[in-house]
C-alpha cells in the first residue's frame, strides 16, 4: 500500500492571517500605550511616491512614462487652455452678439431701504458705507437705487443716484451730493 505524502505546496499567508501577540514586550503593560513617539499612520494609508526616470529597475525608467517622441514627450510641454488640436476652438466657432463697451463703469449698488439703519442727520459717505460692510469691493464707485422706503432724513454722498432715489431722498427731507 502506498504511503500518503503531504503536499509539497507551501501554504501562503493571506491578508488577516497573523497570530495574536500573547506576550507584551518587556517593560510595557499588557495593553498598548499610545504616545506621541509611538503614533504611526495606519498600514497602507501612505504610499511611496513613484520616482520616474531613475533607471530601468524603477518601473518608469528611460522615457519616464512620457512615451516616445512627439510634442507631449518633450520637456516644457503645456497645452493652452481650450486648445482643440488645431481644430477651430469653440470660443471662435460661437457667434458674437451685441456691443460690449470697453469704457463701461460697473457700480456697487445700494438700496435706500438699507440706509434706514443710520441715525437721523448723519452724513453718509462712500467711506462710511465701506466701513459698515454695505459695499464689498473697495474700488468700485457707488450708486444709490430707489428700492424701498426712506424713513430717516440725512445727507448722502455717492458717485451716482437713480432718479427714484433722488425723489425719495428729497421727499424725506434729506439731501444728496454726487462725488467725483
Amino acid at each position: 500500500m502506498a504511503k500518503q505524502v503531504p503536499s509539497a505546496r507551501k501554504r501562503t499567508k493571506k491578508r488577516g492571517d497573523h497570530k495574536p501577540a500573547t506576550t507584551a514586550p518587556k517593560g510595557t503593560n499588557s495593553r498598548r500605550t499610545f504616545t506621541l513617539s509611538t503614533l504611526k499612520p495606519p498600514m497602507g494609508s501612505r504610499k511611496k511616491k513613484v520616482r520616474v526616470g531613475r533607471g530601468m529597475g524603477s518601473k518608469l525608467g528611460k522615457t519616464a512614462g512620457a512615451g516616445n517622441k512627439g510634442q507631449k514627450s518633450r520637456r516644457g510641454y503645456s497645452r493652452r487652455r481650450g486648445f482643440e488640436g488645431g481644430q477651430m476652438p469653440l470660443h471662435r466657432r460661437m457667434p458674437k452678439r451685441g456691443f460690449h463697451s470697453p469704457f463701461r463703469v460697473e457700480y456697487s449698488v445700494i438700496n435706500l431701504e438699507e440706509l434706514n439703519v443710520f441715525p437721523e442727520g448723519e452724513t453718509i459717505t462712500p467711506e462710511l458705507l465701506r466701513a459698515h460692510g454695505f459695499i464689498r469691493r473697495a474700488k468700485d464707485p457707488i450708486k444709490v437705487l430707489g428700492d424701498g422706503e426712506l424713513t430717516v432724513k440725512f445727507a448722502i454722498h455717492a458717485h451716482a443716484f437713480s432718479q427714484s432715489a433722488k425723489d425719495k431722498i428729497t421727499a424725506a427731507g434729506g439731501t444728496f451730493e454726487v462725488v467725483a
